[in-house]
Parts: structure tokens; C-alpha cells; sequence
């Protein structure tokens, strides 16, 4: 599946249930790997022949989405989350994919805008930190 079509919206108030509303951040150009990779638990005893693992918990990465910069107006995305970076606000956030597929989690966000040069866009980068479960939600 091509990432063409997914779409990162947001609110500030909590999800409850299907009545929350998220606005969207046009611009979006890319979207991070999401998921963690859980510890590799060493759980070997002496009359082991061979070390034996269990499966540990993970540490959920930064997320980095990445888009057009615009700042051409006062409710554009790169105002909106810069000042929500500068508040350290937890904001509430879902990915839509073009299969319809959702991933909803909470995260307080760092702005940076990128570099640029000859013929090379300009772009913002928004790190999160996330502060909840991220949920899953398949198509229908």
C-alpha cells in the first residue's frame, strides 16, 4: 500500500467514544514507523542447554511526521503545533490511512522547521513524545 492518501488529524480534548472530532493537518508529506520493538528478556536457568529469551516490554520511539512548510496564516499546522510545542500541551492525534485503517494516541509535540537550498523545499518536522497506548483500529 503507498502512503499517498493518509491524512494526521488532531484535538485537544480527549477521545470519548466515536463523537470526537479531529481537524486536519494539511500538508502532511510523511509518516513514521509506528510500533515499538519489545526488550529480548534473558530468562536462562543453569540446566539450560542454551540461553532462553521471553519477550519484553517496549519503549515506544519518537514519531517524526513531516510536512509542507506554510505559515502563511494564523490556524496553519506549523502555528498551531509550534505553540502547542511551546505550551507543552498533550494534544490527541489520528493517522488515517488510505486503506481507512486508524492509529489514534496522545503526545506532546516538538516543531522544527528544516533547512532548505537551491531547488529543496522547505519543511517542518513534528516529533512525538508519546503519553498513551496507540490504538489500532482496522478497516471496515
Amino acid at each position: 500500500m503507498l502512503a499517498n492518501g493518509a491524512k494526521l488529524g488532531y484535538s485537544k480534548t480527549a477521545p470519548s467514544g466515536s463523537s470526537t472530532t479531529y481537524t486536519d493537518l494539511p500538508g502532511l508529506k510523511e509518516i513514521p514507523d509506528i510500533g515499538s520493538d519489545p526488550e529480548k528478556v534473558d530468562n536462562t536457568v543453569l540446566t539450560d542447554p542454551h540461553k532462553k529469551y521471553e519477550k519484553g516490554i517496549g519503549d515506544l520511539p519518537e514519531m517524526t511526521y513531516k510536512f509542507k512548510y506554510d505559515n502563511s496564516k494564523a490556524d496553519c499546522p506549523y502555528r498551531m503545533l509550534r505553540q502547542a510545542d511551546k505550551d507543552g500541551t498533550t494534544l490527541y492525534f489520528r493517522e488515517t490511512d488510505a486503506d481507512k485503517s486508524t492509529i489514534d494516541f496522545a503526545a506532546q509535540v516538538s516543531v522544527k522547521r528544516t533547512g532548505g537550498g537551491v531547488n529543496g523545499a522547505i519543511e517542518f518536522e513534528v516529533t512525538m513524545m508519546v503519553q498513551s497506548d496507540i490504538t489500532y483500529t482496522d478497516p471496515a
